[in-house]
């Protein structure tokens, strides 16, 4: 997949003579919603002998329009384009969303971007908005098009009887329904991080851990012990992962990311992991002892070696 950065001014051609396929929308997760939009606008380039592409966005349009809720997102930029080219597109044009960017009209945008990479079809999502305000939708785009293009709409995408969206997935994860979120995803949810020195405390009590800071500005999900994979060095470990502010222990409100690795011995420190969050176990609580929290610990980490056994 080639990515190609789009920021003003924009080049006059870009795409090629035949045009592509193109879907657009933000993306974020790339769930299964949003792969529905993508799968339509792949086969339609395929019947069409076509290129396949995505239109998508950087920085999140929210986030620069001022929404705080969108400084975390599901998956920022490099974790949305390695999602992306595991679909099979042939191109993704990353587009500059600014305040510049923000302030063009639909037909603004229909002419001074979209049609500077000559698109055959757009395939778009029925709740697409673009151009100043929001104002654009589908109809609004179909129109714009004057025969240029064709404009396919996808209906609402349903799993277990619910509508997808990022919202949804990023509501689920922050109240720990955290199996909600993966079937959303048809994934684990996933986040990346250093390894960075802790308290040192786990090692104390027989469960050494390792603390992830988080690298990129994801979701994190609600406190608590997690069932987890870790990817680190080119392999692939189980653990159990506690999120929170370690009450036994402590009494700040800073959040920690400390996970206990199966069957593994030596140092992470430095280097990029990631967790892929595959069950969650319990919510985060206060122990009367540290005793009591050992023995919580050993029967955390039996139940989350049987269910990773499991999801396998």
């Amino acid at each position: 997949m080639r990515v190609i950065e789009l920021k003003q001014p924009y080049p006059d051609s870009i795409a090629g003579e035949k045009g592509v396929v193109m879907a657009i929308g933000d993306f974020d997760g790339v769930h299964q919603g949003h792969r529905e939009v993508i799968r339509r606008a792949s086969a339609r380039a395929k019947e069409r002998g076509l290129a396949s592409a995505v239109m998508t966005f950087h920085p999140h349009p929210r986030e620069v329009l001022g929404l705080d809720v969108y400084r975390q997102i599901l998956t920022p930029l490099p974790d949305k384009l390695h999602l992306l080219d595991r679909l099979g597109l042939d191109f993704t044009f990353l587009v500059h969303f600014d305040q510049a960017f923000s302030q063009l009209s639909p037909e603004q945008f229909v002419e001074t971007v979209l049609m500077r990479l000559n698109p055959e079809t757009v395939v778009v999502g029925f709740d697409f908005k673009f151009g100043r305000g929001g104002e654009g939708t589908p109809d609004t785009l179909a129109e714009l098009a004057k025969g240029r293009f064709t404009v396919e709409v996808v209906r609402p995408f349903h799993a277990d009887g619910r509508k997808v969206s990022s919202t949804l997935i990023r509501d689920c994860l922050l109240s720990g329904d955290l199996k909600e979120a993966n079937l959303l995803l048809d994934r684990p949810y996933a986040v990346s991080g250093e390894v960075v020195t802790g308290a040192g405390r786990g090692r104390t009590i027989g469960f050494p851990t390792a603390n992830v800071l988080p690298s990129l500005p994801y979701v994190i999900p609600a406190n608590g012990v997690y069932a987890v994979r870790i990817d680190a060095g080119g392999q692939t470990y189980g653990g159990v992962m506690n999120i929170g502010v370690k009450p036994t222990f402590v009494d700040d409100r800073e959040r920690t990311l400390e996970v206990h690795l199966f069957d593994y011995s030596g140092s992470l420190y430095g280097e990029t992991v990631r967790v892929e969050f595959v069950s969650m176990l319990r919510p985060e609580r206060k122990f009367d002892s540290v005793e009591h929290l050992v023995a919580q610990i050993a029967r955390d980490a039996d139940e989350a070696r049987k269910r990773l056994e499991t999801a396998e």
